[in-house]
């Protein structure tokens, strides 16, 4: 492999990517991606990895800059891989996530919404309740890290905080440091998670070797001092377990629904609290559901939309690959008495056709799915009945090869689509589309 050419270069900079660099092209018309450069900059930059189609880089200098770049507050910001938007207006941050949308429904799907949705907002700063903190040791600098991975993922970031977290979390990175660098097990310690409910804050430590009494007793004492409830991860997602005594009470509320979520220190949950109920309810209105309807919520996880949409439905079964959280499903819609709503566990990505939830017939449809999408699933329901289908997405390329599934081989229109900043300050893309049946 030829070495890499360090010689700054000046170069314009012509759109944004898909994961939030500058898109330019050097003078041999080769593509190069520039990490902290926006569209209409003029910048020097360096290159750091290079390709047979294109190359990267990152920004030195700014020369010209564009009238959307704002000062980052953050001191990590372009070493830290956690955002890679801070620079650009928050107003003008989402419209590129609406512009990715678009694009993508185009150019893979072959499909334009009939109209686009008002982009979702809510907190822009401290939203994050939920994450997964890389540990790691440096002995060079007799320290120890923890933080999200760097730019480049080999390393882990060495915050001093972190604002785009709960501020309960975010103002003690540093502190969090210094408990894992106390502890003799610091070198075996490779990430520590954090989850918030309501009420209690869960950080749940994993650890390859047993700890020490001493390590014990000093988590322990930081989980008291600030405030968290401390979790032990020797093996497994089943290993997990409270440090000392009862398990705290985790979950969170969805005030318009009448509906607590109870969750476990690992399982899934929407990580901005205020977007995922404007989320919820932007659904529930797309949806449309009726009293005397039957709606299917695929991917459903913990229940998050199945629960509000019992409140107003005849029934709703949810489907969910996690058989743990099919369970804890189940205990959510029982504390919230709704007899209506039915759970199965079901690997969505296998052949499904034989099961009894997927012969029940339903009126409404929506789905959550990973970043993988819907395809497989989408293929075998039997969607003669379904006049409506809602589709809350995290990755926009896997909407839109699955829009142009629905709207080519299947009979709908897509009739409205949007983005919601689910992660501001990300290059993170949560949208939803509304796919209603063709009638000519």
């Amino acid at each position: 492999m030829a070495r890499l050419d360090r010689t700054p270069f000046r170069v314009e900079i012509l759109d944004l990517s898909h994961d939030g660099r500058g898109v330019a092209r050097r003078d041999d018309g080769k593509t190069v991606f520039v990490a902290g450069a926006l569209p209409g900059e003029v910048v020097m930059a360096e290159q750091t990895a290079r390709s047979r189609s294109f190359d990267e880089a990152r920004t030195l200098e700014v020369l010209q800059a564009s009238p959307d770049r704002v000062q980052p507050r953050c001191p990590h910001f372009g070493t830290c891989g956690g955002c890679v938007l801070q620079h650009l207006d928050e107003t003008k941050q989402i419209l590129a996530k609406q512009r990715v949308l678009l694009e993508n429904l185009e150019r893979i799907g072959k499909v334009q919404p009939g109209r686009v949705l008002e982009p979702l907002t809510a907190d822009s700063w401290g939203y994050r309740r939920k994450g997964r903190f890389s540990v790691r040791r440096v002995n060079k600098k007799d320290k120890t890290l923890v933080g999200f991975r760097e730019q480049d993922p080999r390393f882990v970031a060495d915050l001093s905080v972190c604002y785009t977290t709960i501020p309960e979390i975010g103002l003690k990175v540093q502190a969090l440091a210094a408990l894992v660098d106390s502890l003799q097990a610091r070198d075996s310690i490779p990430q520590i998670e954090f989850i918030a409910g309501d009420g209690a804050i869960a950080l749940t430590v994993r650890h390859l070797v047993p700890l020490v009494e001493s390590d014990k007793a000093a988590l322990v004492a930081f989980g008291r001092e600030h405030g968290f409830a401390i979790f032990l991860q020797p093996k497994g997602i089943d290993s997990v377990h409270p440090l000392e005594g009862e398990a705290p009470q985790l979950a969170f509320r969805l005030p318009q629904w009448d509906v607590e979520l109870a969750f476990r220190p690992l399982d899934f949950i929407q990580v901005n609290a205020r977007l995922n109920e404007k989320m919820i309810a932007r659904a529930l209105e797309l949806l449309d559901a009726q009293p005397g309807e039957r709606v299917l919520d695929l991917f459903c996880g913990l229940g998050n939309f199945t629960l509000p949409l019992a409140r107003g439905v005849a029934e709703v079964v949810g489907v969910e690959g996690d058989a743990g959280l099919v369970a804890r499903a189940r205990a959510n819609a029982q504390r919230n008495g709704l007899a209506n709503a039915e759970f199965f566990a079901a690997d969505l990505t296998q052949d499904q056709r034989g099961t009894p939830w997927m012969r029940r017939g339903f009126d409404k449809l929506l789905l959550d799915p990973p970043r993988s999408g819907a395809d497989e699933v989408l293929k075998q329901l039997p969607l003669q009945g379904i006049d409506r289908i809602v589709y809350v997405s995290c990755h926009p390329g896997s909407l839109a090869r699955d829009a142009g599934f629905l709207v080519h081989e299947r009979g709908y229109r897509l009739v409205a689509a949007g983005v919601m900043d689910m992660f501001p300050h990300t290059a993170h893309v949560e949208s939803i589309a509304l796919f209603e049946r063709r009638r000519d």
